[in-house]
């Protein structure tokens, strides 16, 4: 991946001006970084070795400055050779953790918890998607009158989630038939994948003749599609800590200021890499950095992301930032929030 092996000495050199310019967010220069970390290499050969990782391409050197910042082939490097183990403190998993003790309530509240700790614990722009649901296991069906015209179904799915929609019945509810057609559409339906139901639902259900119960029965065929189908991701992916980029010393220029308010509002962009990096990665963590995403909007940030699991589904959880982030202290909270989120779903 890289035309160069670094020298010792260039890792050395390398790894303590992208923990500067991650400290500071101003280039770095050589006499400044030899003082601050004592590196044991006088100033003119620090400035040699910058030059030298400059050529490279792993340093850019602003027109303005006479100091040096990473480039987005320096911080893959550094990802990939340079860092410390991503790990949190005990504190920080404490943290997390106590805001999901005894938590009994609907999946699209916890993905909103989910976002605004995250964001909160890593001070970036976080991202968590509904998971796509095709291969979820419905485990039972619930039908609840809520006036006598109003049908709310709650569909439980194995490993713990929850999703409601509400129908509206024309002929009007007949409350005491709620609990046969409960009772049937589970025993034709319950342990098969929500895909599956959509295929085979007619099928399934023909063979109710009870002319009573036609008109839920119609009704729920009728919404079959959207009791049964994967959540638009521009609905139901929350995106939270926009004001965490706006404070950013590199977006204080009111065009970067700009360019991130669109792209938040264009949400799909952030979506399509999202989605796209966990489906690639089969369960690992993903980085990428700057230009890599192909994305024009995100060449000036950081994407960390990873799938986590409910059962047979999965959905997508990560961060958006600067370049200019620590790296292991983000993958380690995103790779802790989605551990965790997984398990309170198999609650």
């Amino acid at each position: 991946m890289f035309a160069k092996e670094l020298t010792e000495r260039e890792k050395s050199i390398l790894r303590y001006v992208i923990h500067q310019f991650i400290l500071t967010a101003n280039p770095v220069g050589s006499r400044n970084l030899s003082k601050k970390y004592n590196i044991g290499y006088s100033p003119a050969t620090v400035r040699n070795v910058m030059s030298d990782l400059e050529e490279t391409g792993f340093l850019g050197h602003p027109h303005t400055s006479a100091g040096r910042v990473p480039t987005d082939l320096g911080y893959r490097f550094y990802v990939n050779s340079l860092m410390e183990t991503p790990q949190l403190t005990q504190n920080e998993v404490d943290f997390i953790e106590s805001h999901f003790d005894h938590l009994n309530i609907e999946t699209d509240e916890i993905l909103k918890i989910t976002s605004s700790i995250l964001s909160n614990l890593t001070s970036q722009l976080a991202y968590v998607s509904y998971p796509k649901l095709g291969n979820a296991i419905l485990e039972r069906i619930q039908l609840v009158a809520v006036t006598s015209s109003r049908l709310l179904v709650v569909i439980s799915i194995k490993s713990g989630m929850i999703r409601t929609i509400t129908l509206e019945i024309e002929a009007g509810l007949e409350k005491k038939n709620l609990s046969t057609i409960q009772r049937l559409l589970n025993e034709r339906l319950a342990g098969i994948t929500f895909s599956e139901i959509k295929k085979t639902i007619s099928e399934r259900v023909k063979s109710i003749s009870n002319k009573d119960l036609k008109p839920v029965i119609r009704v729920f065929l009728d919404s079959v599609e959207e009791i049964f189908n994967d959540i638009k991701p521009n609905e139901n992916s929350i995106i939270t800590g926009t004001k965490n980029l706006l404070n950013q010393p590199e977006f204080t220029d009111p065009k970067k200021i700009s360019s991130i308010i669109e792209l938040v509002e264009d949400r799909d962009i952030i979506i399509h890499v999202m989605d796209e990096k966990t489906e690639n990665n089969q369960g690992q963590v993903s980085i990428t950095i700057g230009s890599e995403s192909n994305e024009e909007k995100l060449n000036d940030f950081s994407i960390v992301v990873k799938e986590y699991n409910v059962g047979q589904v999965m959905g997508s959880i990560g961060i958006i930032g600067p370049k200019r982030m620590t790296y292991s202290h983000e993958i380690a909270s995103v790779v802790q929030m989605a551990e965790i989120l997984s398990k309170v779903f198999s609650k």
